[in-house]
């Protein structure tokens, strides 16, 4: 049985196709700091190792089974007592009196959702946000339902090692107490609760109401888990807490705005991994995951918090706001005190691939040990590769106080379409640098080019209309880069003089103008096409969206007038791409995302200046 996060994952999600991946193998150290020798665990006499490694040494079959309730600080039903979280722990046999260390996951999803819990409508007449205009009224629909599953950890795998496993039910959620608050400060320290029981710190009581201690734990914990399971360990690091040694965070959330918003826009996770079809968390939101995760049983009693929930999630201008913010760890990254090995997939369309890089670098900037394993797939963990092992002794390194290299290797490992992995100094590939590709047009209806200079007619204005939610983007707007289409516009490089590896994240900036609305849809879509003529597939590389009316900020809306042209710049999701010698860059602008965005009636038109817009490569040794 695989280990940790290659079980069962919090939803599926889109795989993309990708061509190859080249990096420069680096091997260099870790540019981050340890805790001194004299803060770190000694291995224990017992701990059986080979190569660098923890072995299997103890029976799972007589592994210690436990249920507590430990006390929180916090009280999110507001019945005037702290919530108590439920934690299921299995640890080995060890000799009477030896301790040992903890991988704890902490989960919302154990038993008990509400799998009727009803999303938000996304097929609307027009864009909520149309309202932000001079003496505009509002208004908002909910319908649509969606299901998700659960993560787990392989437990005989660790504790056969040496490792306590502790499986906690996050606050509002199966058997603990209070309301599900969704990725704010309660969740944070009702988590951070269980670490401090682990420590001595905070009181716990069996199933009995008897008091009772972790006496044999060493206060040495590591915390994991995918997706959602995986944001607990990101949130709760930015507390700071004593004893948590290490976070594997697998597709975990860095910034829930950036998960259910991107660029102003209310933007869906995806999920649909043919790219066809109704997307099942078209809708999701923030009260609409807590009504997923408390249970039917919770309905009643926690409806103040959920509408709470429901009112600060504004799917009407979709800004960033102080409550998002609340649920933004990146802004929180200077209290992370353990080391950090992030783990995603690049083609993650459910919890974007901007979580982890945006994570990555703010872990970078406050300097916390760190390490980066990206694999080609989407929601979830790696399979093969070498992962296992180098998990393993990661987990021996800050636990166990294993001195078994793993520090010393190169930061980044990122995997190869065919499955093999490279190892890089880092990520983005450190000599990735921005290139810039400038958009032109001969004429106002063929499609356009990208060129390393500005060129063109100044003057040319390209128009499309539209469609909202009657065409998906990736079958009917990417095909045909060589054919105009009046619903999306596309400009295309010369072809390749040699492969470019593209490694980092994309941004495009567009003068646009919204012609016959006060609102819209705006989508950018990187593409890997082939020679003209070729009948290879495109390959959809990456993505982005924005809304205009946020086109000077995220934290307000500021309306647009009909047919004026603005400057709106925004950022794609980043990625790990080559594009082949003589295949083509592709840039294609669209409104509505049909598997992403709320969908409107059709008839929307935009109008783009090529001259002035561009697009923004990080590539490896530039383009030729």
């Amino acid at each position: 049985m695989a280990a940790l996060a290659t079980l069962v994952h919090m939803r599926p999600s889109r795989l993309l196709l990708c061509a190859a991946i080249a990096l420069v193998a680096v091997p260099v150290p870790l540019a981050s700091a340890e805790p001194p020798p004299s803060d770190r665990p000694v291995p224990p006499p017992w701990l059986k190792m080979a190569d660098g490694m923890s072995q299997p040494q103890f029976a799972t079959a007589d592994a210690i089974d436990e249920v507590a309730f430990v006390e929180t600080t916090v009280d999110s039903d507001k019945d005037g007592k702290k919530d108590r979280v439920r934690v299921t722990v299995e640890r080995p046999a060890v000799a009477p009196g030896a301790k040992v260390p903890v991988l704890f996951e902490h989960s919302p999803y154990r038993y008990g959702t509400n799998p009727n819990a009803p999303n938000h409508n996304v097929d609307v007449d027009r864009l909520p946000q149309e309202d932000i205009r001079p003496n505009g009224p509002a208004g908002d629909g909910r319908t649509r339902t969606g299901k998700m599953g659960t993560s787990a950890v392989d437990t005989d795998y660790w504790v056969s090692r040496g490792y306590a496993t502790v499986l906690g039910e996050s606050i509002g959620t199966a058997g603990s107490d209070g309301c599900p608050t969704v990725g704010d400060m309660n969740e944070a320290l009702a988590g951070k609760a269980i670490i401090d029981w682990l420590n001595g710190r905070a009181p716990a009581w069996n199933e009995a109401g008897e008091p009772v201690t972790a006496d044999w734990s060493t206060g040495d914990v590591a915390m994991t888990g995918v997706s959602y399971d995986g944001t607990l360990p990101n949130m709760i690091a930015t507390t700071g807490v004593e004893g948590l040694r290490t976070i594997i965070p697998i597709s975990a959330i860095s910034n829930w705005y950036d998960y259910y918003r991107a660029g102003g826009l209310v933007r869906a996770p995806h999920s649909n991994e043919s790219g066809t079809g109704t997307n099942s968390f078209q809708g999701e939101d923030l009260s609409v995951l807590a009504e997923f995760v408390q249970g039917e049983d919770r309905l009643k009693k926690c409806k103040a918090v959920t509408d709470g929930l429901r009112t600060i999630q504004d799917r009407h201008t979709g800004d960033y706001s102080a409550d998002w913010k609340e649920r933004d760890y990146l802004q929180r990254a200077n209290g992370v005190k353990a080391s950090v090995f992030v783990v995603h997939g690049l083609e993650d369309y459910n919890v974007m691939p901007t979580a982890f890089a945006s994570w990555w670098e703010a872990l970078r900037r406050n300097n916390v040990p760190r390490k980066i394993w990206l694999h080609n797939g989407g929601h979830g963990g790696p399979q093969g590769g070498g992962y296992q092992q180098t998990l393993t002794k990661w987990m021996d390194h800050w636990l166990f106080g294993v001195d078994n290299g793993i520090m010393d290797e190169p930061l980044a490992d990122v995997q190869r379409p065919a499955g093999d992995y490279v190892k890089s100094a880092d990520w983005p590939v450190p000599d990735s640098r921005d290139t810039t590709l400038h958009l032109s047009a001969p004429n106002a209806t063929d499609p356009g080019a990208l060129r390393p200079a500005p060129g063109g007619p100044a003057d040319v204005r390209q128009s499309f209309v539209d469609k909202g939610r009657e065409l998906n983007t990736d079958k009917a707007l990417v095909p045909n880069p060589d054919t105009a289409n009046p619903n999306r516009l596309v400009y295309l490089s010369e072809p390749l003089g040699k492969e470019a590896h593209l490694s980092g994240t994309p941004s495009v900036s567009v003068k646009v103008s919204v012609d016959n609305r006060f609102a819209a849809n705006l989508t950018a879509v990187l593409v890997d096409y082939g020679p003209a003529g070729s009948t290879a597939a495109p390959v959809v590389v990456t993505r982005g969206w924005a809304d205009p009316q946020n086109r000077e900020s995220l934290d307000a809306s500021k309306p647009i007038e009909q047919g004026t042209e603005y400057p709106v710049g925004w950022k794609l999701e980043p990625d790990d791409h080559v594009f082949a010698q003589g295949h083509r860059i592709g840039l294609v602008i669209v409104s509505t995302d049909q598997q992403f965005t709320l969908r409107p009636t059709s008839g929307t038109k935009l109008s783009v200046t090529p001259a002035g817009s561009s697009l923004v490569l990080p590539v490896v040794g530039g383009l030729g």
